[in-house]
C-alpha cells in the first residue's frame, strides 16, 4: 500500500499521450495476443497493444464470422483511452476491407460496453415476440475497444458474439491463436485506408446513446427516481458514460449532476489507487476518494455513483456508508430485484461468482431463489440472462447486469450505469440507502468479514493451482472448522473454476493464480468475524503450499 493512495495524481504521474500513441504505430508487436476474461490487453509501451495486434485480431475476427456465419452488422463502440481511437481506426480500416458491416457511433463519441450489447441484442431480435436468436443468417455481434478500468497507458479490444455478452473460451481462443498466426505477417493483412473505409458502402452509423437511454424505462422505475425527487451524483471518471448521464437526466427529468464532466486521457484529475497507478476502478476506495469525500458532511447528494472507462462496472456511494463493499451491494441489489420485479420468472435464479460473498447464498435461501454459482467471468451468466432463466448475475468485481421488468434480456455484459440506477431506485422506493438495506440483511443473516490478498507464486505453481483436483486437498479442517467440500469445478455450471475453493460451515476460501503477475489470489470470508478470516486467510496459504507441493 503505498503513502501516496488515494491522493490527487501529480504531473510525473501522467502518460505521454504522444508517445502512447506513438508507439502503437512505430512498435513492432512484442508480446502475443491473449485474451483474458475481457479480451486482449496490453500496453504500445511494452509491445502487447500495437497496430499489429489490432490489425491481425480484427482479421481473425473476420474469420472467425465467416466460419460461424455471421453476416450482420458488427457494432464497434470505444472507450476514453488514448489507444482506443487509433485501435478503432486499423479494426474499421481492416474490417471494411473484408466488406464487413459495421456501425459506429452516430456522434463519433465514446460507447459504454452495455450499449454494443444492447445494439447487439436488439439487432437479434431481443424485444419482439420471437425473441433473441443466436443461430442463422444475418446475425449481429460487435467490438468494445477498451481495457475497462486499466491505467491509462493500456489499450483492450473486446469481442461480443450474437449472445450480445462476451465471447466464450472457445471462440476467444480460436481468435487469439488465429491472431497470433495473422501478425506474424500483418502487414499484408488487406485494409483500406481510413478515410474510404469511413464511406465505404457497408460502413454505417448507429445511435447507441438514444436506443440505450430510451430503452432505460423498461428496466429502472425512473418515473420512481423522478417522482421522489432523488438527487443523484453521476462520476464518470473519465470514461464512456460520460455523455449517457446528462442524456438520461434531461431524458427522464431526474435530479442528476454529472459531477466530472471531463474527459483527458491522461486521467490527471483522478486520485491514485493503492499502488500508486492511475486507475479507473470504482470499486477501489482510492480511486473514488474525491467522490468519497464529495459525499462527507453536508453532501449535495441522496447517492453518488462511479463508473469505470467503458462503464460496465459501478461504485455506490451513500451518505452514511460511504463507498460500499460490491459484494454488499450485490447482496442488496438481488434482495430488492427478487422482491420488486412481479414480470420475472417465478424460477429465475440468482447467478454469482464463486468468489463472491456468501451473504448472497444466504439471501438467495431467504427468497426461495435458485443460486447459480459459475467461475469468474461474466461469460457463464450469458445464457441465463438471454433465456430470463437467471434473474441477476453479478461478479465481486462490481459488474452485474439483470432482466427488464417484464423478465426478458436486457444487457449481457456487464452494465454500470444501470446498477447506478438501481441504487437511486432502491432510495426512491424504499425511502432507506442501499448502506441502510445491507445492514438490515446482516441483522437478518449475520454479518461476515471478506477480504481478498495475494500470495506469491511461481508461473509453474500457477499452472498447477489451476490444475489441481479435490484430492490435492488432504486437509481435513479449515481455521478450526470440518472442511465440508473441496470444489475445483463451479457447481452451477460444472465448468472448471481454474483454482480451488474450500468452504466449512461458517467460512470459505478460493484461489486462483494471476493471469498478469507472479502471484496467486486468496479470496475468503467469515461469518465469525474480522480474526477468523486472518485465521480462514493463514490456513488458506497451508493448504495451497501443501497442495502445490504434494
Amino acid at each position: 500500500m503505498s503513502d501516496r493512495a488515494g491522493t490527487p495524481a501529480r504531473p510525473e504521474d501522467l502518460i505521454d499521450v504522444d508517445e502512447v500513441v506513438s508507439a502503437y504505430y512505430d512498435r513492432e508487436p512484442v508480446e502475443p495476443v491473449a485474451f483474458g476474461t475481457s479480451g486482449h490487453r496490453g500496453s504500445s509501451l511494452d509491445g502487447a497493444f500495437n497496430e499489429g495486434h489490432i490489425a491481425a485480431i480484427a482479421a481473425a475476427i473476420v474469420e472467425y464470422r465467416a466460419e460461424q456465419g455471421y453476416d450482420g452488422e458488427l457494432y464497434i463502440g470505444r472507450d476514453t483511452h488514448a489507444l482506443s481511437e487509433p485501435a478503432q481506426r486499423t479494426a474499421v480500416e481492416v474490417f471494411a476491407a473484408h466488406g464487413v458491416t459495421i456501425r459506429l457511433d452516430a456522434r463519433n463519441r465514446f460507447t459504454p460496453t452495455p450499449a454494443v450489447s444492447l445494439a447487439i441484442l436488439r439487432a437479434n431480435g431481443a424485444g419482439t415476440d420471437a425473441g433473441v436468436r443466436v443461430k442463422g443468417p444475418g446475425l449481429a455481434d460487435g467490438v468494445v475497444i477498451t481495457p475497462s478500468h486499466n491505467p491509462p497507458r493500456d489499450g483492450g479490444f473486446k469481442y461480443n458474439p450474437p449472445t450480445g455478452g462476451p465471447a466464450d473460451s472457445e471462440a476467444t481462443s480460436w481468435i487469439a491463436a488465429r491472431a497470433n498466426e495473422l501478425m506474424k505477417d500483418w502487414r499484408s493483412i488487406p485494409r483500406l485506408p481510413y478515410e474510404e473505409a469511413r464511406v465505404a458502402p457497408g460502413t454505417g452509423t448507429h445511435d447507441f446513446l438514444s436506443a440505450y437511454v430510451d430503452d432505460l424505462e423498461n428496466v429502472i422505475d425512473m418515473e420512481a427516481i423522478r417522482t421522489a425527487g432523488v438527487k443523484i451524483g453521476a462520476d464518470p471518471m473519465g470514461g464512456a458514460s460520460v455523455d449517457y448521464w446528462g442524456a438520461i437526466a434531461e431524458r427522464y427529468g431526474i435530479d442528476l449532476t454529472v459531477v466530472n464532466p471531463e474527459v483527458d486521457p491522461t486521467w490527471r484529475f483522478m486520485t491514485l489507487d493503492w499502488d500508486e497507478k492511475i486507475r479507473m476502478d470504482c470499486s477501489s476506495p482510492y480511486a473514488m476518494a474525491a467522490l468519497r469525500d464529495r459525499m462527507s458532511g453536508d453532501a449535495p447528494f441522496d447517492i453518488a455513483t462511479g463508473n469505470d472507462a467503458d462503464a460496465d462496472r459501478h461504485g455506490i456511494v451513500t451518505k452514511d456508508g460511504g463507498l460500499m463493499n460490491p459484494n454488499h451491494f450485490l447482496a442488496v441489489a438481488i434482495d430488492y430485484l427478487f422482491t420488486h420485479r412481479e414480470g420475472w420468472r417465478k424460477d429465475a435464479g440468482i447467478g454469482k461468482t464463486l468468489v463472491s460473498s456468501a451473504l448472497i447464498d444466504r439471501v438467495a435461501d431467504a427468497l426461495g431463489r435458485r443460486l447459480v454459482e459459475v467461475p469468474v467471468g461474466f461469460k457463464h451468466f450469458v445464457p441465463g440472462l438471454l433465456d430470463g432463466s437467471l434473474g441477476f448475475g453479478g461478479e465481486e468485481s462490481a459488474g452485474a447486469s439483470f432482466l427488464r421488468r417484464d423478465g426478458t434480456v436486457w444487457t449481457t455484459d456487464k452494465d454500470g450505469l444501470l446498477l447506478c440506477l438501481l441504487a437511486a431506485e432502491m432510495v426512491a422506493v424504499t425511502g432507506r440507502t442501499p448502506s441502510q438495506l445491507h445492514a438490515e440483511l446482516v441483522e437478518k443473516h449475520s454479518p461476515s468479514a471478506y477480504a481478498r490478498i495475494d500470495a506469491p507464486a511461481s508461473k509453474e505453481e500457477k499452472a498447477k493451482l489451476g490444475a489441481l483436483s479435490p484430492s490435492d486437498v488432504t486437509a481435513t479442517e479449515l481455521a478450526g472448522e470440518e472442511i465440508t467440500d473441496r470444489l475445483v469445478n463451479a457447481p452451477g455450471n460444472g465448468e472448471p473454476i481454474g483454482g480451488l475453493k474450500v468452504t466449512t460451515k461458517n467460512a470459505w476460501f478460493a484461489a486462483r493464480p494471476s493471469g498478469t503477475e507472479d502471484v496467486y489470489k486468496i479470496y475468503a470470508e467469515s461469518f465469525k468475524g474480522e480474526e477468523h478470516l486472518a485465521e480462514v486467510q493463514e490456513a488458506a496459504r497451508e493448504v495451497v503450499n501443501a497442495a502445490l507441493k504434494g
